[in-house]
């Protein structure tokens, strides 16, 4: 019997995932164990195995598409064998009304005895949530095609998402029957990602299975577009009987009589102004002297100026799961937590003497952001309050220090988190941060790597920017913004002289850190980072 294999669900919040590749197609044959696809979420893109044997008979999410937890991902089974009924379930099953998951029980349980149901040998495969933040991914590639053989742990597609491109791992054995998603192209969570089972299942049954899907995605859009269009209809009559109002209330006296002020009267009179022309916007219409000012300075710009001629245009980009994801977050972010700001000036004249003699040993080579993130892991482990999380009914306090560093890839930013912090020293800090940042270029981070911070810190300074404001990392309270090492005269022992200094920027959550914590945790942050010898005490 042919098996469905569904779009799995690799953490405990996905909703989405892309296949970002098969590798299996329809026709191969597959075993348990094999890589089918690369699946991607928001954070990173997991290598899909196959936990069916047999031949791929139908792919329902193809490279680069993206599809929900539980979508139809593939079907694999014995070659020939009718799937029709697993694409395509009997007509007249029902479908509850505002059940937006009850798809997959919709295909696998009609409610008549009568009807048909998907063999056992068919797996639906759903586009996974491969992260905690995770909507929709898109399929980069695949790595089987439809009618290849999969096994379980096999590779199905590279999935995209809006921080990394993760490989999907098949979770079925057997034959890739249909890809759902094709290349390039992104879906929810949860959408048709593809079918595995037997190769041996009927081409109609994959078909009417992948039908179904779709026609019950498309009545619930329908249904929701027919709200907004309804909603947005409404308030365009009410908005232009509002304004068909105030134009009626501007209106001339049904006499001709033109209302003018005398100051206006007179401006016109000297300018050679036609007050008929002009259109007051005083009370009743009536002319003001803003009136008669603006178009005489109108008229004496457009007769004695000539103006360049330009071409508008412009270039729209599709925004990625990536840039989808980000804003998202941050817009939830921003306006959620009442965010404030605690900036300072740090002497950094010895954390300058301090990496110069520490980088004077061989085969070691530290930064100034592995000097301040060493000290923040101290700084937090003697005030918890900052290192912690806002929950409705209570604040949760790490003890463990796990911090996120802001990282820059091509179309926005990941955030790797450094577990237990606190226990390392500077040098391997600094060989972590540096691994982090070579591998999130590459989309390469494991979702584990990218999840589970306590502190955020951002660092522009490599950037010469000298102070800049960042948004808090929910769930954390508060996030570090550092700027560029900068000289300027300062005042040291009375006397006037060259000194180094950066600026750093304190964003908290107020509603779990208040100002007077967040001024004492920089006050110790401002001890170890003028004094970094004593992180080594």
């Amino acid at each position: 019997m042919a098996e469905i294999i569904n779009m799995p669900r690799l953490s405990d919040t996905m909703e989405e995932g892309t296949v970002t590749k098969w590798f299996k197609k329809v026709g191969d044959q597959v075993k348990e164990g094999d890589i089918l696809a690369e699946i991607e979420t928001d954070k990173a893109t997991m290598e899909f195995e196959s936990f069916q044997e047999g031949e791929i008979l139908h792919i329902g999410i193809s490279e680069g598409d993206s599809a929900p937890v539980d979508s139809l991902l593939a079907i694999i089974g014995k070659k020939g064998e009718d799937i029709s009924v697993m694409i395509n379930p009997d007509s007249k099953v029902k479908i509850e009304k505002n059940e937006l998951d009850s798809q997959k029980d919709n295909l696998e349980k009609p409610e008549n005895n009568d009807q048909k149901v998907i063999p056992d040998n068919i797996e639906i495969v759903k586009m996974p949530r491969l992260s905690d933040t995770m909507e929709e991914g898109t399929v980069a590639k695949w790595n089987i095609k439809v009618g290849e053989k999969i096994k379980e742990g096999d590779i199905l597609a590279d999935i995209e998402t809006d921080k990394a491109t993760m490989e999907f791992e098949s979770f079925y054995s057997g034959t890739l029957l249909h890809i759902g998603i094709n290349e390039g192209e992104s879906a929810k969570v949860d959408d048709v990602l593809a079918i595995i089972g037997d190769a041996k299942i009927d081409q109609k049954v994959i078909d009417e299975i992948v039908s179904s899907s779709k026609k019950s995605n498309e009545k619930i859009i329908d249904k929701k577009e027919q709200s907004k269009e309804e909603l947005i209809s409404n308030n365009v009559e009410r908005i232009l009987e509002t304004d068909t109002k105030k134009e009626n209330q501007t209106e001339r006296p049904e006499n001709g009589r033109i209302l003018v002020s005398p100051l206006a009267k007179r401006i016109a009179a000297e300018k050679g102004i036609n007050l008929s022309q002009i259109k007051g916007t005083g009370d009743s219409g009536r002319i003001i002297k803003r009136d008669v000012s603006e178009i005489s300075f109108s008229e004496k710009f457009s007769s004695e100026t000539i103006l360049p001629k330009g071409v508008e245009k412009h270039d729209e980009i599709p925004n990625s799961s990536m840039r989808k994801a980000i804003a998202k977050r941050l817009s939830l972010s921003k306006f959620t937590a009442p965010h404030y700001y605690l900036s300072v000036e740090f002497d950094m004249d010895n954390a300058i003497a301090f990496r110069n003699q520490f980088n004077s040993v061989p085969n070691t080579k530290i930064s100034f952001n592995d000097i301040i993130l060493k000290a923040c892991a101290l700084a937090l482990k003697k005030h918890p309050k900052v290192n912690s999380q806002w929950k409705d009914e209570s604040i949760l306090q790490y003890s463990h220090i796990h911090l996120g560093v802001a990282v820059a890839v091509d179309d926005g930013l990941v955030v790797p988190v450094i577990k237990f912090a606190d226990e390392m020293d500077i040098r391997q800090i600094g060989e972590i941060v540096k691994d982090f940042s070579s591998r999130a270029k590459d989309k390469k981070l494991k979702p584990t790597e990218i999840e589970g911070s306590t502190f955020t810190v951002s660092n522009l300074g490599m950037f010469d920017i000298y102070e800049f404001t960042s948004i808090i990392n929910q769930p954390n309270s508060a996030i570090l913004s550092i700027g560029a090492i900068i000289s300027k005269p300062v005042v040291k022992n009375g006397q006037v002289v060259v000194g180094n200094v950066m600026k750093l920027t304190l964003a908290c959550d107020h509603r779990s850190v208040d100002g007077v914590t967040g001024s004492l945790f920089l006050q110790t942050l401002r001890n170890y980072i003028e004094n970094p010898i004593t992180m080594l005490i």
